[in-house]
């Protein structure tokens, strides 16, 4: 049977969290890292949208969302409950996500960039992002995981992305009001998972043999 194949770039946290769901259900995937400048014709084909992580099932079908992805590899396998009993875990991370995606997703790039947005000062687009990073410290300053004593959808889906802003400006995180949210971030960026996830493969060419990733 041919493995699926997922489109990836190591660094995007859509793809960072897509690769960790694969790892946590245990599904082997073939992997083709990508260069963002120079996206391969096979990935445009399967999904024109152009962004990463598309996966590519046996059957032709595509999912080209990451969460979308985390359900199906969660759904195949969830032998560590990130989904919880009768997904209860999913419905309790969707507004974390949702909030992620959106609004925070939107601050972050900014105060990651602010060349590419001068209409304010870069100290703004934080000060906005920090919002959100109140609301989670305030949720981690009571339990060690978002949703709870234990690791789920939840964590995954949000921490590449607050490991993005914490490494815009990492002595001002350094010093910042979120000991919990930091210890949270320290946990993840200290895993085997997290070295997993973020192994280094070569960009991917049409003639290379294939990588296996997870499982």
């Amino acid at each position: 049977m041919p493995l699926p194949i997922l489109y990836s770039f190591r660094r995007c946290p859509y793809a960072m969290r897509a690769r960790a769901a694969l790892i946590a259900g245990a599904i082997r995937v073939e992997l083709r890292e990508v260069e963002l400048r120079d996206k391969p014709a096979a990935m445009l084909a399967a999904s024109p949208k152009g962004s990463v992580p598309v996966l590519v099932l046996p059957d032709g079908k595509v999912i080209d969302e990451s969460l979308d992805i985390m359900l199906w590899a969660l759904r195949h396998h969830d032998p560590q409950a990130w989904l919880g009993r009768d997904e209860c875990h999913l419905q309790a991370a969707l507004p974390w996500v949702i909030a992620n995606d959106t609004t925070f997703k939107h601050d972050l790039d900014r105060y990651k960039y602010p060349e590419r947005f001068p209409e304010q000062p870069q100290s703004a687009y934080r000060a906005a992002g920090e919002q959100f990073l109140q609301q989670l410290e305030q949720r981690l300053a009571a339990t060690p995981c978002l949703l709870g004593a234990t690791y789920t959808l939840a964590d995954d889906a949000l921490l590449p992305f607050v490991r993005q802003f914490a490494a815009v400006d990492s002595d001002w995180f350094a010093d910042a009001p979120y000991p919990a949210l930091r210890a949270w971030l320290e946990r993840y960026t200290a895993s085997e998972s997290f070295s997993r996830v973020m192994q280094k493969f070569p960009v991917w060419r049409p003639d290379d043999e294939a990588i296996i990733f997870g499982g």
